[in-house]
Formats: structure tokens, sequence, C-alpha cells
């Protein structure tokens, strides 16, 4: 069936119990099977091989792939498959459902390997026993589970987030499962189009093809052509992320967060890149490495080390401004545990479907207790130091949440890096530094893609406790999977071997350094990104301000414009160009409705969206495992 969803004046004037009885009675599907057996077991062997292929991409990028709408696909084509051949009964939408949201958790759960593990290996010397690092990263796993479903009343009831990535995964098994009516025929035919023509563009940008090879960009031939290689205050574009090669796939992202957060990236991306990093390189404090001609040479990681104060400094302000500026959702989400039964049976309409709020008024400090005897007995991390992270993780778990809720994107590095300037202050101890940071980052990461995973079940009317016990049997598949690979094949008994031509490790660098930089002293930070992040969040509370006060009219997000500092001008443009071209200039432009364009790009931008996304995650991972073989 077509998915409902509630228009901006309804999202914006109704109360949370007019929005929770609106979908309890025109979304939710009831006892439909959902967490099965088989969907069990299935996401749990597709998860565990997808965050294999996560933990070698993310060991030569620092980045993970979300991998919802890639499980989505392969699920509902096996079970198809099955059905016909008469071994299986026809996979439910919502079982299908359950199924991502097992399999995004367990392709999740490299991060720490890529990042704060890898980090502290390199720091200490010392290869951390594989039965420790099993344990640790299950336990924050699960402490970011109970930390999310709290948060899910307002990101998703409430304000009606869009989770990019999640409501891409809904609308593929909208498309999947819709196919009996026209309408579904359609969205499944553009998706499978879109989808294919996404793969194949990943296919030919790859060079693998021995007929197209594609060696360098466009701008690069130009560039050759003419001996022309342009800059900004003496520093190559090419040098400051700045290309003409946006990621097809990033502009569908684009395309289903909206034109408010597509501006706000590009706007961040020209001050960043264009003003403030070429200024920055000249005056010092952003440091190159030499090249093979002897000269510096600069890049995302290095402009980075500099940019991500201001950014975080201003999404900080901002995510926690746009919290507290609606403190009547916190207090409703909690209040069933201390009203009187009565009024909490009266009030919640969803309160059979939800998690007991008990369970994280538990669970929460048990687990979190548990992290900090771990941290202790692992780590060595002073109890009293340990402690502090958890409430952190709360902080850091709204920012994290507001920023994948309109982008897709969680920057758990760069709010790892916040923890790490707190304890800097706190403890001298490096390793302290890194371990308290993985709490929060590690955390805050886990719960920020659980609210990606809930979404597509809160768009499909799926039960919120099945897709938390689902997550839960993703990370112990993600982890059994990926550690033991990650020990006999990368690290090999060798912590220093972790970095090499083949696998740079770049987000365990960039721990490692600001690690080193922050426990001998903030003194060492540079005075420029010390007054970049004043300013960062001063702007970050002005502008969330703004767009209180106008009651959300206010055209820029600074959540946007922050994590812009954080991520490549080139992602944030793909991102621009989606959001303009499919989302604002398709609708200003197509009027005709019985037109073929019309009915592609406006009444359908989403399963076209989402089928480019499919298409090139699923391409980038076949990609990715034949560099493996």
């Amino acid at each position: 069936m077509a998915i409902q969803y509630l228009s901006e004046q309804q999202i914006r004037d109704w109360t949370i119990e007019q929005k929770d009885r609106w979908w309890l009675d025109n979304i939710f599907r009831g006892d439909m099977p959902q967490l099965t057996v088989r969907s069990g077991l299935f996401g749990m062997l597709i998860g565990g091989f997808l965050s294999l292929t996560n933990l070698y991409v993310g060991m030569k990028t620092g980045w993970t792939l979300g991998v919802g709408i890639t499980s989505v696909v392969l699920a509902f084509a096996t079970f198809k498959i099955l059905h016909k051949l008469g071994l299986a009964t026809e996979f439910t939408i919502l079982e299908n459902n359950c199924m991502q949201s097992i399999a995004t958790a367990a392709g999740y759960m490299t991060a720490p390997l890529i990042a704060s593990l890898a980090a502290y290996m390199m720091i200490t010397g010392v290869v951390v026993p594989m039965m420790t690092t099993l344990i640790w990263m299950i336990a924050i796993a699960v402490l970011g589970v109970l930390f999310a479903f709290p948060l899910k009343r307002r990101f998703i009831n409430d304000e009606q987030q869009p989770f990019p990535e999640g409501k891409a995964a809904g609308v593929v098994m909208d498309a999947l499962h819709s196919s009996d009516a026209e309408s579904g025929m359609f969205k499944a035919l553009l998706l499978t189009v879109s989808g294919v023509g996404a793969a194949l563009l990943e296919l030919i940008k790859s060079g693998m093809l021995p007929m197209i090879r594609i060696k360098a960009g466009l701008e690069e031939y130009l560039y050759q052509l003419l001996n022309w290689y342009p800059s900004l205050m003496g520093t190559k574009l090419q040098q400051l992320t700045v290309s003409l090669e946006p990621d097809h796939v990033m502009m569908a992202a684009g395309g289903l967060m909206g034109i408010r957060t597509g501006v706000s990236l590009l706007l961040g991306a020209v001050v960043n890149y264009c003003v403030l990093a070429p200024l920055i390189i000249r005056h010092g404090d952003i440091f190159g490495t030499v090249g093979r001609d002897g000269d510096l040479v600069f890049g995302f990681r290095s402009i980075t080390t500099w940019a991500l104060w201001a950014g975080v400094a201003m999404m900080t302000t901002a995510s926690l401004v746009a919290f507290f500026s609606r403190p009547a959702t916190l207090v409703q989400a909690f209040a069933g545990l201390f009203g009187s039964r009565r009024s909490a049976e009266d009030d919640d309409c969803l309160r059979h479907i939800e998690l007991p709020m008990a369970v994280f008024f538990i669970g929460i400090p048990l687990v979190g207790s548990v992290v900090v005897l771990l941290a202790w007995r692992f780590f060595d991390v002073s109890p009293w130091l340990g402690a502090l992270a958890v409430p952190l993780v709360f902080v850091f778990t709204i920012i994290a949440a507001h920023s994948t809720a309109l982008t897709a994107i969680t920057p758990t590095g760069a709010l790892g890096k916040l923890t790490q300037v707190t304890y800097a202050a706190l403890s001298p101890s490096i390793t302290t530094n890194i371990v308290t940071a993985s709490i929060t980052g590690e955390v805050a990461g886990n719960a920020s893609n659980l609210l990606m995973d809930i979404k597509p079940g809160y768009m499909l009317g799926g039960k919120p406790r099945h897709q938390a016990i689902g997550h839960i049997l993703g990370i112990l598949a993600g982890a059994i999977a990926c550690v033991p690979v990650f020990y006999l094949a990368f690290l090999k008994n060798n912590p220093d071997g972790l970095i090499n031509d083949k696998f740079p490790m770049p987000s365990a660098i960039v721990w490692k350094a600001v690690a080193e930089i922050l426990t001998r002293g903030l003194s060492e930070l540079p005075t420029t990104a010390m007054m970049a992040a004043g300013v960062g969040a001063a702007l970050g509370v002005l502008f969330e301000y703004t767009k209180v006060w106008t009651k959300g009219r206010f055209p820029l997000s600074a959540v946007g414009i922050g994590l812009a500092f954080v991520i490549p001008f080139t992602t944030c443009l793909a991102m621009f160009l989606g959001s303009f071209f499919f989302f604002w200039l398709a609708g200003k432009v197509l009027r005709r409705k019985e037109s073929l364009l019309y009915r592609i790009l406006v009444e359908n931008l989403e399963p076209v969206c989402a089928g480019v996304i499919a298409g090139g995650a699923l391409m980038g991972i076949a990609l990715a495992v034949l560099s493996v073989l």
C-alpha cells in the first residue's frame, strides 16, 4: 500500500497524542509476522557478511556503508526465488523490515575496529585480546540501543524527521511488496531502473570494465589539457576537496533530505573549504605532508583536523538548543515512570507497542555501570572518569541523532573529538582520552543508527520493540563476524602493521593524532581553531533560536552547516545538487501531473532516489568484496 505521511502543518500543529493516535489508526499493521525465526536468522547471516565489507571499506576510507537498503533488496530477492521454488512462503514486508534492522546493526559494528580501538592499540603498541574487544564492542552497542529508544518519541513520532537512509529503505520495501497494484508496479520499475543505472555507473567509475576505464575525472583531463590547476590563496582546489565529480549516491540522499539541509551543507562547505581552509593554510595552522616533488600536500584529513572544532561546536549548541526548546516531548517520554498507572494507560495509546520506559530507566544505569567497569578492567580507566562519560552519551546522542535525522550521516568521529577535549582537561592519560571518547562517540553512533533503523518500521506500521530485539541480534552477529576477521586478516598480532599503503586507516590516525595533541595540553591547539569553535558555538545558538522564533521557517540548518566542516566538499556538493534538482526544482518546474517526468520526479521521487542508493550501495559492496578476493 502507499505510505501515508502527515502534512507539514499537521507535524507542526498536532500534539504528540494526536500523531500517535493517527499512526495507530492508519499505519499500524497489528500482528503481521515481523521478528520470525527466518527473518532473525537471515538478518544475522547477511548482516555478518555486510559487516565484513564495511570492515574492509572502513580500513581504506575511514567510512562505513549504510547497509539497510542493500539488505532489504537481497532479502526480498532471496525469498522471492525460494517462494517460486516452493521452498518458502511469502516474506512479509515487516519481516523484511525487521531483517534490515538486524543487518544494519551488524554492519555498523565495525566502527570501533577502524577508529577508537585501532588507535588505542597503535598508541600502546599492545594487542587487545580478541575476547576483550568482542565484549567491549557488544557492551557499548547495547548501551546505544538503550539510549536510542527514549529519543524515538521526539525524533520519529513527534517531529517526523526524515532519516533519509531509513526513509529510503521504507520506500524500497513498500515498492517491492506492493507490486500487485499499478502504482506499486510503477514504483518497482523506477526502483529497478534507477538501481541498475546507479550500479552500472558505479561499475564504470571503478575502472574495472575492460572496455571502459576512467582513470581521471573530467576536470583532471581539462586541467591536463590546459596545463592549469586552479587554486585559492595558493592552494589547489583538488587539495581542498573541491571537485566537479559529485557522488550520484550522495545526490540521491540529498534528494530525500530536502532543500533546506542541502543549501545549508553547500553554504557550510563553501565557507569551510573555499574561504577558511585556504586562509588558515596560508596562516600556517593547517599542516600538510611533503609530496614527491617536495611541495606541501593538503587534503581532507589535514583540513578537517582544524575545521572539526568549528563544526562540532556549531552542531553541539544547535542540537542542544533544539532539544531543550521543546521540553514537553522529553517530559512526556518519561511521564509514565512517575505518574499513576491509570494515567499512563489512558494517555499513551502506544503503551502495548513501544518498549516500556522502565527498560531504559533500569537498563541505562545497569549497562552503563557495566561499561564503566569494563573500561576500568580492560583499559585501566579510572571509574569516576568512566562514569562521567555515561551522561555525556545522552548529550552526544541528541547531537548525533539530529545530524542523522537530517542527512543520514552520523558524526561519530567528530563527537569523539569533543569528548577528547573534555577529558584532556580532566586527565593527562592518553589511553583514558581514547577509551572515554570511544564510549561517547560509539554509543551515540549506535543510538543514531538504531533510530535510522526504526524509521522504516514506523513508516510501515511495525512494532518498535521487535526492532529493538532485532538490533541486539545484529550486534551479536556483527561482532562475531568482524572481530575474528580483523584479528586474523588485518591485525596479525602487530598494531604497527595496521597502517600501510593498502589500508591507511584514516579514522584511527585522526583519533590517535587528536589524543596525542590534547593530552600534551590544549595550548597546542591552534588559536585560530579555538576562535573558530567559539564562533561556531555562537552561530549554532543564534541559528537555532531564530528557527524557533520563526516557527521552523528559517531557511538554514545549523546542524547542516556544522556538518559540512567534517565531511568533504564533494559530498556536500552532491547532496546539495540532489536536493536542488530532485527535490526543489522538479517540484517547481514540472506542473503537468499527467506527464511522465512529473510521475517520475515528483510523485515518485523517493523510489527513484532509493533505487540509486540501493544500486550504488550494492555495486559498491560487490566491488569491495571483489577487491578482497
